[in-house]
């Protein structure tokens, strides 16, 4: 929370002026490109991270497909996590979220803008729904990011299980999937303090379709957490 107060007061001279753009292109979605809704979150999230005392290390970056129509797997630290993702990509991002976040103030506008999903985990019919909606739109060129873990673990840089049925958008757009594994992405808004951080997002190489095709939902699971974990555990600081 203090670090929250502090970008806002950092930035406050461009709050005011930002909210509402964000607030305009959250309600009006369809007058803008989906580029131009990504450019303006790169901006919102640059002076959050500039006035937040947060430093973002990318690495990896040649492993994103050049394409379109991919998914992204990062292991769940926190409510950073998307944000990281925003600060290092250049190709526009769709998010797969549970409901209980939906309408949480500022994620609820940026939900709205990359056209975020909403995933019910007790009812299976509307999580099959949108498991089938993400896939044909995946399928038609928009990249999707989706937590296997389900939600936060909560232990830091510890890995939480993996879900099958996370992977079932994969297997049924026949996408590459693309792990990416989070360092330290839940130290700016789950510990409270305003310490300079250091949030590491590594982009993996990705897994193709043909390299996945013959293997169950929860072995492609077993592999991406595998890749992650060995990620983390190489890069994390002592």
């Amino acid at each position: 929370m203090k670090r929250i107060v502090m970008m806002i007061l950092r930035n406050l001279i461009f709050v005011p002026y930002m909210w509402c753009q964000l607030c305009y292109h959250a309600s009006h979605v369809e007058k803008y490109t989906e580029n131009e809704h990504f450019k303006l979150l790169k901006y919102i999230v640059y002076r959050a991270n500039k006035g937040g005392n947060v430093r973002i290390e990318a690495y990896g970056e040649e492993h994103i497909p050049k394409e379109n129509g991919f998914m992204i797997f990062p292991n769940h630290q926190g409510m950073y996590d998307v944000l990281a993702l925003i600060a290092t990509m250049e190709q526009p991002i769709s998010v797969v979220a549970k409901k209980e976040v939906a309408n949480v103030p500022f994620l609820k506008q940026v939900f709205a803008c990359i056209h975020a999903k909403s995933i019910d985990r007790e009812d299976i019919r509307q999580s099959m729904k949108v498991i089938l909606e993400v896939s044909e739109e995946v399928k038609k060129g928009r990249n999707y990011v989706i937590f296997p873990e389900g939600t936060r673990s909560k232990q830091g840089n510890v890995l939480g299980e993996f879900k099958a049925g996370s992977f079932k958008t994969a297997t049924k757009a026949k996408c590459p999937i693309v792990p990416v594994a989070l360092i330290n992405a839940f130290e700016p808004f789950d510990r409270n303090s305003v310490k300079n951080v250091t949030v590491q997002v590594h982009f993996l190489k990705p897994i193709q379709y043909e390299e996945y095709k013959e293997m169950k939902t929860n072995e492609i699971a077993i592999l991406v957490k595998k890749q992650i974990q060995e990620t983390i555990k190489k890069y994390e600081k002592k």
